[in-house]
């Protein structure tokens, strides 16, 4: 196998799987996006391609479909030249990471690959902050949703209402700066009150991460207080508080 789509994990270089890790020491080209851990890139080969690709709200060094053309002509040359090409990507690959696009477009010109799991920050952010999703008594599910809104989303396609959620936990990635949307959203919930409690992680895992805790009545100006920007995680529910 010539090309591999490897999750790097939620930012801190020790928590890649070790098949990922193997792979970035064997890579001839590696495509990585900004919020891979950038420690990660010193076990690269000293005369590795590294091509950035890193896209933040606002500041995308490519669009999607270039990212997509890149990815298949490396792929090509590493096939042609028995090299190895890894596609980095922050977290899971398949987690709001546009793995699932990246693949089709691979698949469209026949080229093999193999998928590398890494550890979503859906679930790592929270739990290094002590924060579990689930716990038995006061929440037996949790749902992950994305805060932000495709820039090339079609009309048809169904952006998900915070409101209609019923999870005990909900995970919001890529929410911090349409916080105070989502939580007048959060709040048209029955099950949902200003009083519900509200984390919000930024930079989760690295050496500078924040963690403010409120409630939904409070997080905001919290959030503000503090200069909260992104990348950050929010979880709201109960579980936020159980493990003081």
């Amino acid at each position: 196998m010539n090309v591999f789509l490897v999750g790097a994990g939620p930012g801190d270089e020790g928590l890649i799987t070790v098949k990922g890790l193997d792979l970035i020491k064997k890579a001839d080209i590696i495509i990585y996006d900004d919020l891979v851990g950038k420690n990660l890139l010193k076990y690269g080969k000293e005369d590795a391609e590294l091509i950035y690709v890193g896209k933040r709200k606002g500041k995308h060094s490519h669009k999607q479909e270039e990212i997509n053309n890149i990815l298949v002509e490396k792929a090509k040359d590493a096939i042609a030249n028995n090299k190895i090409v890894v596609r980095l990507k922050g977290g899971d690959s398949f987690i709001f990471g546009r793995g699932g696009e990246e693949v089709l477009e691979l698949k469209k010109h026949n080229i093999d690959y193999e998928m590398v799991p890494g550890i979503t920050s859906s679930i790592a952010v929270p739990e290094v902050s002590d924060i579990p999703l689930t716990h038995r008594k006061v929440a037996t599910s949790f749902t992950v949703v994305t805060g932000h809104e495709a820039e090339d989303k079609k009309e048809n396609e169904k952006q998900v209402k915070l409101s209609e959620l019923n999870a005990n936990t909900i995970v919001i990635l890529m929410g911090i700066t349409n916080l105070e949307n989502h939580v007048m959203e959060l709040l048209k919930n029955q099950n949902r009150t200003v009083d519900t409690p509200v984390a919000i992680i930024m930079n989760g895992t690295r050496p500078d991460q924040k963690i403010i805790k409120g409630n939904l009545g409070n997080i905001v100006n919290i959030a503000k207080e503090n200069n909260i920007a992104p990348p950050g995680i929010i979880v709201v529910g109960d579980v936020v508080n159980v493990l003081e």
